[in-house]
């Protein structure tokens, strides 16, 4: 069975389980192509397509690949697949789900932390040669401690659930919103409390996004929600950039509407140096902390990930479903 991986053959040759060379599959690397569409046309016989969580699948590739049973995302994310092309062809979509939740809760939390302690701003003082004058000035600003925020997250799936953990034992007051509430008995386990997302933003001081991106969510940070939020509202971004509306949240930042943004992930990505959240005007620049989509980017998580997703190629081989699919087949 011939595969074709929209990705770097070093991070597959990493990650690889030890099941791999037991499986009777051809392996081509999409990039030694100029693009992907070529790689398909090079190779029409492939059945598989394993690809990253940012690069675009659409009906174009698909058509150029008339045996694809299987398009399977190395992430969890899958919002750059043409669901509905892949369903219409028959062709299963399936991501590797929890794989990187306590990675990214973790990453979460670091965020919450360097927006709220001057992680940035305090690390440049102190090459600078300003520690004192920094650390006075942070003194004298009454800075706010984790365990006081009333924090929001929008999303409760497995990474919603994994940062709820990791932050009741901070004591936050924990409230969340989702699509369809979570039982009783998880609410009371995690210590949180459900909330429509306008009450959500009206109540939290802080503003964690972990939810998929599809047509309910796409931009639903916008100046609606923003008009909605408490004043010096922190927003924490670990999901996806497409979720919230760069223009609305910028103008929020500078009108002090929102206190500071912490963002693993913008779009689009690779984010440009002109991205509207990024070049800042200098009297706000200091309330942004960034990273660079490194919250699942860890080598638990993509061990987690690769095994998934050479299991699902292995069910497929053996005449069986794959797991998680996502497209509805």
């Amino acid at each position: 069975m011939k595969i074709l991986i929209l990705g770097p053959k070093d991070r597959y040759d990493a990650y690889a389980p030890d099941f791999l060379p037991q499986l009777p599959v051809e392996l081509i690397f999409a990039r030694q192509y100029p693009s992907a569409l070529q790689a398909a046309e090079a190779h029409p016989d492939s059945e598989i397509v394993l690809v990253d969580a940012i690069t675009p699948v659409g009906a174009d590739l698909m058509d150029r690949l008339p045996h694809l049973k299987l398009i399977h995302s190395e992430g969890v994310a899958y919002n750059c697949i043409d669901l509905q092309a892949a369903r219409e062809r028959g062709i299963f979509v399936c991501h590797n789900k929890g794989f990187n939740a306590s990675s990214v809760a973790e990453h979460t939390i670091m965020l919450m932390l360097m927006i709220l302690r001057h992680g940035i701003t305090g690390h440049r003082a102190v090459v600078e040669g300003r520690q004192i004058q920094m650390k006075e000035a942070c003194m004298a600003a009454k800075g706010p401690e984790l365990r006081e925020q009333i924090v929001g997250l929008v999303g409760m799936g497995d990474i919603g659930q994994a940062v709820a953990r990791l932050l009741r034992p901070f004591g936050c007051q924990l409230y969340y919103y989702t699509a369809h509430r979570r039982p009783t008995e998880l609410e009371q386990e995690l210590g949180i409390t459900y909330l429509p997302l306008g009450e959500l933003a009206a109540q939290c001081t802080m503003l964690s996004l972990h939810c998929a991106v599809n047509d309910h969510t796409r931009h639903m940070v916008d100046a609606a929600l923003l008009e909605k939020m408490r004043p010096g509202t922190i927003l924490v971004n670990t999901a996806r950039g497409e979720l919230i509306d760069n223009l609305a949240v910028r103008q929020a930042l500078i009108d002090g509407k929102l206190g500071g943004i912490a963002m693993d992930t913008l779009y689009p990505e690779p984010t440009p140096a002109d991205h509207p959240l990024v070049a800042l005007p200098p009297e706000v620049a200091d309330k942004a902390v960034y990273s660079a989509h490194l919250g699942g980017n860890t080598g638990g998580s993509f061990a987690r990930g690769h095994w998934n997703m050479w299991n699902s190629v292995r069910l497929l081989i053996e005449g069986k479903r794959p797991n998680y699919i996502v497209n509805g087949l």
